[in-house]
């Protein structure tokens, strides 16, 4: 399978590495703007062809799906140019800037009988794959909440806030292992060092009493990957940041024996034992590029479709729409 990938920036270099050494595809071609990142492109890849224009690699017949590895708001003018040219299209998360632009690309790709990936590289670690695993045998129980901390010093956006850039990542997650669509919103942040909030807290209000929580920042001191996911049988934490033992699970819980009144609310503590499961090793981007060139030879669906990358840009327009009234409840 023939690929052109569109941005040579951040990403790009990974998404091009994965693709060439990937069996089964190739890349053909690989547009970039900045002069010095095509210099880098063709040092790195010296048959390859390289070029400034995105609708060389768009319109060639020589390339079968293209790779879009740009800033967010050119997503939708480039990958629908890809699908009206006949590719299938991988997009770096988000997926568009707004759920009307991603309705349109999914009804495209729909028309002409294309597949659409959302590169929600996550979903393809080990550690994600073991959490899935977990609560879908009922090791974990019923989920009551998911919690998750992603900060860092720094990258800062110029084109979106920290929701949309941080944000995505949890929300895919989410999206992935709560079954379950929310149903409302809150936001809070705030902006300190140009136009767009650099701080941000998200809440989300499922059914069943699910709530989840996301801690975004580019002003904090120290990075931190940090999740916990809480559950009526057990507990997890999940530090994306560890070497080894990324998930640990803890045999820890409240226990309801009386529900009869808040006076006569009896509870018990449980704390047990704590495991470590092994984790499926290998480089998430290479597992779901492969796994896009399978979807695309097959003609199966991907799970991280058109449609769950319409899903978080819904959440993220919400969280636009809380943060922009200073934290009002925004239903979904």
């Amino acid at each position: 399978m023939n690929f052109g990938v569109i941005g040579y920036g951040y990403w790009g270099p990974n998404v091009v590495r994965n693709l060439a050494n990937l069996d089964g595809s190739q890349v053909v071609s690989v547009a970039e703007m900045s002069p010095s990142a095509r210099v880098r492109a063709q040092k790195a890849y010296p048959g390859m062809h390289i070029t400034a224009d995105a609708m060389e690699v768009i319109t060639s017949p020589d390339i079968d799906a293209v790779a879009v590895i740009t800033p967010v708001w050119t997503h939708y003018d480039l990958a629908k140019a890809a699908l009206e040219n006949g590719k299938h299209v991988f997009v770096e998360k988000p997926f568009t800037s707004t759920t009307a632009q991603g309705e349109e690309l999914i009804e495209l790709a729909m028309r002409k009988n294309l597949t659409i990936m959302v590169d929600h590289t996550f979903l393809f670690t080990g550690a994600v794959k073991k959490i899935c695993q977990l609560l879908d045998e009922g090791t974990l129980g019923k989920l009551y909440y998911y919690d998750s901390t992603r900060v860092n010093l720094g990258l800062f956006q110029h084109d979106i806030n920290v929701l949309w850039d941080l944000a995505p990542h949890d929300l895919s997650i989410m999206d992935h292992l709560i079954q379950a669509k929310p149903e409302a919103v809150v936001a809070t942040g705030q902006k300190h060092l140009n136009c767009h909030e650099d701080i941000a807290f998200m809440t989300l209000y499922f059914p069943d009493d699910v709530i989840a929580h996301i801690n975004v920042n580019w002003l904090s001191p120290v990075k931190v990957r940090t999740t916990l996911i809480g559950c009526e049988k057990r507990m997890l934490v999940w530090n994306d940041l560890e070497a080894d033992e990324k998930i640990k699970v803890y045999d820890k819980g409240v226990n309801i024996t009386n529900r009869e009144g808040v006076y006569e609310l009896l509870v018990s503590y449980r704390s047990g034992d704590m495991f470590a499961p092994q984790l499926e090793q290998g480089e998430a981007l290479r597992n779901e590029l492969a796994y896009f060139v399978d979807c695309i030879t097959t003609g199966q669906t991907p799970h991280n479709d058109g449609f769950a990358g319409l899903r978080v840009v819904k959440m993220l327009e919400a969280a636009t729409e809380s943060l922009r009234r200073r934290g009002a409840l925004v239903s979904l």
